[in-house]
């Protein structure tokens, strides 16, 4: 007969003693973001996501051949109003030439408070939340939340920039990444890619060769437009129900 341990116990092993330092520290957040909310902020979330070229054309590596395909890198950002209105930018990550596009940021920042007004823009970190990772076994207690500069892989975040246009830059804490609706909503975005792009598709025969071309640009374009703000304030309202719950636990 199987042996189930002690809920309480399983719960004392499984728990480190830095859980405590997570938990304020996202308590921190949330209570930062909510403050700036009732100040009349609107909260945005701004990130990117990685796009393989095999995604796009469907290649099949089952087989067990395996060739390195190029990845593309989408930079955009949303809220409950929808994708703010900016034109997403999209890079090819290349092993051979990576760089941060720094001014970027300054024209995202501008375009937000035109639509907007002050905004608190979110940004989940992976460089960051590895450094932190690496710094938890020297902490003993936790941070106040001060903004620092956020790097993307291919934009560099600055709470300067967002100051000087009236927004406050916020990094979302390790490892409550669900408090963002915009994993959610780069899920839809791969999924509507792999379900139609064949509807995207050319395709060319010569005496030699067959050619397939891909309508990368409309591919995405059409993507990102299905995430209509109806379904952003579906994501949104989910992630409010965890910022409350987050609260009403901590507090």
């Amino acid at each position: 007969m199987p042996h189930f341990a002690n809920p309480l116990l399983r719960n004392i092993i499984i728990k480190s003693p830095f859980d405590s330092i997570k938990w304020q520290k996202c308590f921190q957040y949330l209570k930062t973001l909510r403050t700036l909310q009732y100040d009349g902020f609107k909260t945005i979330y701004f990130g990117e996501t990685d796009i393989p070229e095999s995604l796009i054309t469907g290649e099949d590596f089952s087989d067990g051949y395996f060739m390195q395909s190029p990845i593309w890198c989408i930079v955009h950002a949303g809220g409950s109003q929808g994708w703010v209105p900016w034109k997403y930018r999209m890079f090819l990550r290349d092993e051979l030439c990576v760089r941060q596009e720094e001014s970027l940021f300054f024209e995202f920042c501008d375009v937000a408070k035109k639509a907007y007004g002050r905004c608190a823009i979110v940004v989940k970190d992976a460089t960051r939340q590895a450094e932190m990772r690496r710094k938890e076994n020297k902490e003993s207690q936790a941070e106040a939340h001060v903004p620092s500069i956020i790097n993307l892989t291919s934009i560099v975040c600055c709470p300067e920039v967002a100051k000087s246009h009236g927004h406050e830059l916020l990094s979302l804490p390790s490892p409550y990444n669900y408090l963002t609706p915009l994993d959610s909503a780069w899920s839809s975005l791969k999924w509507f890619i792999i379900n139609n792009r064949k509807e995207f598709c050319l395709q060319a025969i010569d005496n030699a060769c067959e050619y397939q071309y891909i309508l990368l640009s409309s591919l995405i374009s059409k993507g990102i437009e299905r995430i209509n703000p109806s379904k952003w304030r579906m994501l949104t309202n989910k992630v409010r129900r965890w910022e409350n719950y987050y609260l009403g636990k901590f507090s």
